[in-house]
This record gives C-alpha cells, sequence and structure tokens, in this order.
C-alpha cells in the first residue's frame, strides 16, 4: 500500500512563468490524481458536474459510536449535527452533492453535501457540509454556525485501484472577520474519510473519527451507487 501526501496548496509559490492552476482535486493531487479509478476521477472532477445535483443511494452498513461519541455528537448539534447521534443510523441513506457558486461571503464555491441516514422510527437525520477549495491545504469542510475543519486530500493504494482520503489538518471556528483555531481539547480529534470505489457503480464511505484521549469515537460505514442527475446527463 503506498500513500501519497500532499503538501499545501500556496499558488503564492508559482513563478511568474506560471499559470495559477484552477482549484480541483487534481490540481491538489498533482500526478496522483491519475491512480484513482475513472469512476472516482468522474464523480470528484472539478467541471463534469458543474451545473448539476449528484445523487448517490445506498445502505448505511454500519455505525459504531463510542460513549465518548455519543456525548460529542450531542454537543455537535449546536454546530448544525454533522456526526450520527446513535449506533440506530442504519438503512437507507441518500447522498445529494450540490454546487453552489459564491457559497461564502468572500466569493469562494462549494459542493454542498445534504447526507440523509435513516433512523428506526424516527425522521431521518439530515446532515449537511460544504467543501470550498480554501485555506492552507487548499480544502476546507465548513460545518456549520462557523465551524470549519481544514482537509488534505491524499490518494492510498495501487494505480487504478487507489482510495481518496481526506483527513482532518486541524478546527477553526470563524464568524465574521474573527478566524480562531479550535484547541485540541474542544476538538473532535482526527477525522478521515476514505472513498473506494467498489466497481459497477458502486462505491464505500468510511468515516472514521479519533481522539487522542478517548480513542475512536466513531466509524461509519456506507455504500452508495452512481445515480442519474435530476437535471439530466447535460452539464
Amino acid at each position: 500500500m503506498t500513500e501519497h501526501t500532499v503538501l499545501p496548496y500556496q499558488t503564492e509559490a508559482l513563478g511568474p512563468t506560471h499559470s495559477r492552476a484552477e482549484p480541483s482535486y487534481a490540481a491538489l493531487l498533482g500526478p496522483a490524481w491519475l491512480n484513482l479509478p475513472p469512476p472516482v476521477q468522474a464523480r470528484f472532477g472539478s467541471t463534469a458536474h458543474a451545473k448539476q445535483t449528484r445523487i448517490y443511494a445506498g445502505q448505511v452498513l454500519a455505525t459504531e459510536l463510542s460513549l465518548a461519541g455519543a456525548i460529542l455528537a450531542q454537543l455537535a448539534r449546536l454546530v448544525g449535527g454533522p456526526m450520527p447521534y446513535t449506533s440506530s443510523a442504519l438503512g437507507p441513506s441518500v447522498v445529494a452533492v450540490t454546487r453552489v457558486c459564491a457559497f461564502t461571503p468572500d466569493g469562494t464555491g462549494a459542493d454542498v453535501w445534504t447526507r440523509s441516514y435513516a433512523r428506526p422510527g424516527r425522521f431521518p437525520q439530515v446532515i449537511q457540509s460544504a467543501k470550498c477549495f480554501a485555506g492552507p491545504t487548499g480544502l476546507e469542510e465548513r460545518l456549520g454556525f462557523g465551524l470549519v475543519m481544514r482537509l488534505n486530500v491524499n490518494v492510498d493504494g495501487p494505480p487504478g485501484r487507489a482510495d481518496l482520503v481526506f483527513t482532518s489538518a486541524g478546527y477553526r471556528l470563524r464568524i465574521g472577520r474573527l478566524d480562531l483555531p479550535l484547541p485540541d481539547a474542544l476538538s473532535p480529534g482526527h477525522c478521515e474519510v476514505r472513498h473506494r470505489d467498489e466497481g459497477d457503480g458502486a462505491f464505500t464511505f468510511t468515516l472514521t473519527i479519533t481522539h487522542p484521549r478517548f480513542g475512536r469515537l466513531l466509524r461509519q460505514v456506507a455504500r452508495y451507487h452512481d445515480h442519474p442527475s435530476p437535471q439530466g446527463d447535460t452539464p
């Protein structure tokens, strides 16, 4: 197993003879982008779905929450509830990804992810976040109420069968012009999201959050299938 580590995305370092690369996963990953299976490249390509909402339907196969993880999930409801609340969050799930131009006050665009998880005897839990090409690592996830998770993006695995892996690189609280780092004691710890292509239009999504003191707080595994966009196939 090989891993490609991505350096911070800094357009300032480009020389005068170089043009600024358009923000995209391919630009962040460089040559490692080509190690991803073609379906993963299609799902995360910068322009293939620029005017579409991508829909993925599937099943949550496992949700494992420790006691500390369950407490954190409840506290996280103060910032929009970005974590599943209970280990019973199994069954049907739908993910919609919509490109929103000028999502942030400074005009930065974002991919807005909306995830719906079934809960027995209750309405589904809906989790929303937005991925923006911004910050020193080149990628941030806005979780709501000013909470921002900086992300590194890597490729892990052999060429043609590699996983796309997102890992946390620090948390910040951003409200208006206020932009403060979140102390480690108040952060959920290390977050990893792994996108693995399974072939035939299917892929798995594995989310793991591990705290340096309390250990693994959350592990969730879901399997989805590509679904035609409601707007059709024309960008």
